[in-house]
């Protein structure tokens, strides 16, 4: 069935009206009419199963016919500062990034990127990936479509990432596995976690110092060294079993007790 994402002031009472571009997917591409099934949703864990009533070339109007909870979505906000990287890498970490849960993603201009961007090839970038990102929420069954921010400074991401709880910069310098295991172990569902992943060529060191003065944790990802795509997946991977399986545990005690 055909997932579409909405506002939440669009759901009114019984009913959803869906407006702008997928308007046109949902008469032209698809060729949908009216009786038939979609599927709606609207930044939460609320999935709407419901009957297409009307078909206007600036609305499709839409009855709730069933409300489902899904518990898709990940405890924990996780946003992901991404060194932006050479050539058409940045579409894969987006669309892989979006699979495993993340909620936002910030590309960084760091000290060792080649990339360099204007400001009308940046909006023209955005624009892109955050269609992908869009396209990748739809087909894994998100629930919100994770938002691909304006390209920041490394001081600038350093600044915005100050107000969550946890933040984690993987450094090939950094060989204690031990210490990686017990601070992922410790990140409770619910708190939100900034990772920093380097271009290709990595953190220079005074990026790593200035991370680390803002409160930033290195962390190891083991003997090999990753490229900046992998790395990415890596860490959003092992947040993603570590944060679910907790949660799963403290929905287990609650119960029982």
């Amino acid at each position: 069935m055909h997932r579409f994402f909405v506002e939440k002031d669009q759901i009114r009472e019984n009913r959803i009206e869906i407006t702008g571009s997928d308007v046109n997917h949902i008469r032209n591409v698809l060729r949908m009419k009216a009786q038939d099934e979609l599927v709606i949703r609207a930044g939460e864990n609320l999935e709407y199963t419901c009957c297409i009533e009307e078909i206007t070339p600036e609305k499709v109007t839409a009855a709730i016919t069933c409300v489902r909870e899904t518990g898709v979505e990940l405890p924990s906000k996780i946003y992901l500062f991404q060194g932006l990287p050479k050539g058409d890498k940045m579409e894969l970490i987006i669309q892989k990034a979006v699979e495993l849960g993340v909620y936002e993603i910030i590309p960084v201009a760091t000290k060792r990127c080649v990339v360099k961007l204007d400001a009308r090839k940046e909006a023209a970038k955005r624009r892109r990936w955050n269609l992908i990102s869009e396209s990748a929420a739809k087909q894994s069954g998100r629930m919100v479509i994770p938002n691909v921010a304006g390209v920041m400074s490394f001081s600038e991401a350093l600044l915005y990432a100050g107000s969550l709880d946890v933040r984690l910069i993987p450094y090939e310098r950094e060989t204690d596995m031990k210490k990686t295991k017990e601070i992922i172990n410790d990140i409770v569902p619910g708190e939100s976690v900034g990772i920093f992943i380097g271009p290709e060529g990595g953190f220079a060191d005074e990026e790593i110092g200035q991370a680390m003065e803002r409160g930033a944790v290195p962390i190891t990802l083991g003997r090999r060294i990753l490229r900046t795509e992998t790395a990415g997946f890596t860490v959003l991977s092992i947040l993603m079993f570590t944060l679910e399986q907790e949660e799963r545990k403290q929905d287990s005690g609650s119960i029982s007790g």
